[in-house]
């Protein structure tokens, strides 16, 4: 049993310590690279058709702004074709309706596509739209974004003059940065994804995916790589390794922005986490043995297997979180092994590289990065809380158990003072995996208690973030199911 608990928490360990190593080499070309963005060259005369597709799924609260954000596009009305992809149940579609015959009115090329079977999701609803793109290129945004109106001459000219060029993809901005303590949380991990993990891939030659919105693509390239597929949670994921491994080349422009709204309840965020998760590993599966097969170089094939596998650190966290408890009092009772405890030590680089990580992300787009960054121990209990709801998604990934494809909660919240209280998106249900995080948060308590007790106060900071992260999570689950809000 000694022997079992010290393999699996090695384990674990070491599957963490190899993502910090890759944490730092994404450092070190980050520092090496010091990449800037190309130069914007004109558009030409006569600019080229672009269709801006606009996929929707209930979203009573949100749909008006972002029609009248894409209208306000800086773009030739006769260019550009404007499809709304709705896939609605409910009143959104009649919304749409009547926005759409506005629109008309006004002069833009605006379609409403409304499909009633949803077959395929947001993949299926792309892919129906395309059969009717007449644009050479094809901008797509989700419901929760509001693009700039320079978005597309900012991005196309890129597309228009390099013609092996499949995707220019922007940077998320945040709506709602400061509404809450959980949206500056998800606001860290996204400048890290942004600005230190999609620039450094992009400018090392390695692939990087599209983030499903935010971005424009050449409508030849996602023909030529199979279309939208519906086979995995994260069909952005999947058709960017499909096109990248066809030859296909995407450029990341730190400077093209465009702002959304950040999940403002936790059990929206953990319903858009958990389908991340769980489709970065369906997608891992689906395109890993065709990777290592190809004639990509063996940067790009590890740097690929790090991204489609990077979510596997999640079991772990949820390994060490429990075995903590059970190696404490092996430490004490078995002085035998103190020398492989204190090689143990090693280990404590893996915070190192993720504070790094984080922080040169920060300091690359933030002017307030430091008082950003001193909420970075939650942000670090924040991603331990989800361990739970993550390991789910990996397991069931593993073992292709399929779930359908459930969207992201939009509320329109844009400042503290707004509130999602009695919206009808709300996620009301508490899953089992709620009582879970509860109970670890009190098993972890009680780590800590013996922890003083042994005198092992080395302990104390990660079983202090473990508590606050599955505390918190399991707490919030509760409390913003029962429709309360926390300012």
């Amino acid at each position: 049993m000694v022997a079992a608990i010290l393999i699996v928490y090695l384990l674990a360990l070491s599957v963490l310590f190899i993502f910090g190593l890759h944490g730092f080499s994404m450092v070190y070309h980050y520092t090496r690279l010091r990449p800037q963005d190309p130069d914007t060259v004109p558009l030409p005369a006569d600019p080229p058709e672009v269709t801006v597709q606009l996929p929707l799924f209930n979203e009573l609260y949100v749909a008006e702004r972002l029609v009248d954000s894409v209208c306000r596009l800086e773009y030739p009305k006769e260019r550009m074709q404007i499809q709304m992809l709705d896939d609605s149940t409910d009143e959104t579609t009649e919304l749409l309706e009547r926005i759409v015959a506005a629109k008309r009115a006004d002069g833009f090329r605006i379609h409403l596509l409304h499909r009633t079977d949803r077959s395929g999701y947001k993949a299926g609803a792309l892919r129906e739209g395309l059969k009717s793109a007449t644009g050479e290129y094809v901008a797509i945004f989700d419901a929760d974004f509001l693009p700039e109106p320079d978005f597309l001459l900012h991005a196309l000219p890129h597309l228009v003059s390099d013609p092996g060029l499949g995707l220019v993809q922007g940077r998320w901005e945040h709506l709602n940065h400061d509404y809450s303590l959980l949206t500056r949380i998800q606001a860290i991990a996204l400048d890290a994804h942004f600005a230190m993990e999609q620039q450094v891939r992009n400018r090392a030659n390695y692939f990087m995916n599209f983030n499903g919105t935010a971005g424009v693509w050449r409508k030849s390239c996602i023909e030529d790589s199979g279309n939208w597929h519906a086979d995995t949670l994260t069909e952005d994921l999947d058709l960017s390794y499909r096109a990248q491994m066809r030859g296909w080349r995407f450029l990341y422009l730190n400077d093209l922005t465009c702002p959304a709204e950040l999940p403002s309840e936790i059990n929206g965020l953990k319903s858009q986490q958990f389908r991340w998760t769980k489709g970065a590993i369906e997608t891992a599966k689906k395109h890993l043995p065709s990777l290592w097969r190809s004639k990509q170089s063996l940067g790009v094939k590890l740097h690929g297997t790090a991204h489609l596998t990077s979510n596997i650190v999640f079991p772990c966290i949820l390994l060490v979180a429990i075995l903590n408890v059970p190696v404490l009092f092996l430490k004490k009772s078995r002085p035998d092994l103190a020398v492989l405890f204190d090689i143990m030590g090693i280990f404590i680089l893996t915070s190192i590289s993720t504070l790094l990580f984080y922080l040169f992300a920060q300091r690359d787009i933030r002017e307030d990065w430091q008082r950003r960054m001193m909420i970075y121990p939650f942000f670090m209990a924040g991603t331990m809380g989800l361990a739970v709801n993550n390991t789910r998604a990996v397991f069931e990934a593993l073992f292709n158990r399929k779930s359908a494809f459930e969207r992201t909660p939009k509320y329109n919240i844009l400042s503290a003072g707004d509130s999602w209280f009695g919206n009808r998106y709300r996620v009301s249900k508490v899953k089992t995996e709620v009582l879970l995080e509860l109970l670890l948060a009190l098993y972890v308590l009680i780590g800590m208690v013996m922890s003083i007790y042994f005198v092992e106060l080395s302990l104390i900071p990660f079983q202090m973030m473990f508590l606050v992260g599955f505390g918190l999570t399991g707490f919030l689950s509760l409390r913003h199911a029962f429709r309360r809000r926390i300012a």
